[in-house]
């Protein structure tokens, strides 16, 4: 767990300006581990080597199913380190144990694996003729890569970029969290083992200052970005002075729409259980439950007494559903927002504050809100904590237009007894995914991604590829071509 050096050339380099720093355990507040910060010729470093390994190295010029082999292999490599990977994340940022496995790895390898696929069927190059004219179209690596990812799921944020990055031809600069930079060490060896030519991937840990470098520094051709909506405008507004491409990840305020006609026994804590996934730190958190307003204290009722049974501790237990939040500082977030409903007329129906029995850790209780309405702050605002806001709605046209009443369209939920009730709400609301009674979509074969301050561009599936490709056309006398 102690990690002294960067990756970078293929090489673990020792630091320039960073300083070496210690990884605290949101459960026991102690030091789990050491890494060094990235400084500014730290991020000049690993540019350049970016730079020379997109523009003089083998890998962009590779044939698009050598690239796949390589990606197929890291798959191998990865889910063979899947366990260890869970492992450093419960330490690192307190992710549950008991939901590591799918949170932190279960779209890593899967992502690499498909992406070697869509390698080897993907139209890097294909032709179009009418009449004397033909055109050669080539799908290109926009070049260099900077990755800069979230804490909440480190290895899959960076996975959702290095993969189909790598498969499209480009090299890449990833700049981890600090405040969870660890598991992003075992991503570097498996790509290393791999065979990923030196300097192809390479791996900084680093702050706000590291990032924004790494984002206004000219030898980057594109930021591919996950994190919250403010920095992702920051980081829009950079590459806007240079042009730069961009893609951003950002945060959600998204809605659970619960219709009249559903099992509220069922539904209910289906919904609870999952807006405490990864102790609420997720951008498509289903954050906002509406519900009928002829049902809306029994399904007050049912949420209060499911949070109040979700088990809170020690992340490495495997019975904990809730762990710590990542930091002190967005512990004292979470406790303000919930304050801050309080003081706007919201009820507490259940938690509301820190579990008496942790006094050690970043913990906060699973949170019910009650008499909330969509013009309070913690119904605008992503809170990325164990909260959730039950909200009434009077008929089915309130209901989608309070879903849709955000400056957020990430993700969303209907529950229905009938499923094609549910689909038929579902096709109104203005969010990137939704999910029809709990059925998650095939991630990684399908975008991800959200309208709005939610975000710009889309990871995962074929338009995550193309994320990375820039089309070129060569005007060609026709008879240059093959015959169709």
């Amino acid at each position: 767990m102690d990690r002294r050096a960067f990756l970078i050339g293929g090489t673990w380099t020792q630091p320039v300006d960073g300083a070496v720093v210690d990884v605290v355990s949101p459960s026991t507040e102690e030091p789990v581990g050491q890494v060094p910060l990235a400084g500014e010729r730290d991020i000049d470093r690993a540019v350049a080597a970016a730079r020379q390994a997109f523009d003089e190295g083998p890998w962009p010029r590779m044939p698009p199913a050598d690239r796949a082999e390589v990606l197929a292999r890291a798959a191998e490599l990865l889910d063979k380190r899947a366990d260890e990977i869970a492992r450093v994340t419960a330490d690192e940022m307190g992710c549950a144990i008991s939901q590591a496995r799918k949170a932190q790895t279960g779209l890593v390898a899967s992502v690499f694996e498909y992406y070697a696929e869509l390698t080897r069927t993907f139209a890097f190059e294909w032709t179009a003729r009418t009449g004397d004219r033909a055109g050669l179209v080539s799908e290109e690596p926009v070049g260099v890569v900077g990755a800069i990812v979230a804490w909440n799921a480190p290895v899959t944020l960076a996975a959702w970029k290095v993969a189909p990055a790598l498969a499209a031809g480009c090299t890449v600069v990833v700049k981890p969290a600090p405040e969870a930079p660890l598991s992003n060490y075992i991503l570097a060896e498996a790509l290393s083992d791999a065979g990923v030519p030196a300097g192809v991937v390479n791996v900084v840990p680093g702050g706000r200052e590291a990032g924004e470098h790494l984002v206004r520094h000219p030898g980057v051709d594109k930021i591919a970005f996950t994190g919250s909506t403010a920095v992702g405008k920051r980081i829009m507004s950079l590459c806007g002075d240079q042009v730069k491409r961009v893609s951003l990840e950002l945060g959600g305020k998204s809605a659970a729409v619960i219709l009249d006609d559903a099992d509220l026994d069922t539904v209910v804590p289906a919904v609870v259980r999952a807006g405490m996934h990864l102790s609420g730190q997720v951008c498509g958190a289903h954050s906002r439950v509406l519900v009928p307003r002829a049902r809306y204290e029994e399904a007050l009722a049912i949420a209060g007494a499911t949070a109040a049974a979700v088990p809170v501790g020690d992340p490495h237990d495997p019975a904990t559903v809730v762990g710590p939040l990542v930091a002190e500082r967005q512990r004292e977030r979470v406790e303000g927002y919930i304050a801050s409903a309080v003081a706007q007329g919201a009820r507490v129906v259940a938690g509301g504050g820190r579990p008496p029995h942790l006094p050690k850790g970043w913990y906060v209780a699973p949170t019910i809100l009650g008499d909330v309405h969509n013009g309070m702050k913690v119904a605008r605002e992503e809170i990325f904590g164990p909260v959730l806001c039950f909200i009434p709605y009077d008929d089915l046209d309130d209901a989608v237009r309070i879903a849709n009443d955000s400056p957020f369209g990430l993700s969303g939920g209907v529950w229905s007894a009938d499923p094609a009730r549910a689909l038929a709400v579902a096709r109104r609301v203005r969010t990137g995914s939704v999910v029809v009674n709990g059925s998650s979509p095939p991630f990684p074969h399908v975008p991800f991604g959200g309208f709005k301050q939610s975000g710009l561009g889309r990871e995962l599936g074929p338009d995550g590829l193309r994320n990375f490709l820039e089309p070129r056309v060569i005007g060609v006398p026709a008879t240059l071509l093959p015959a169709d």
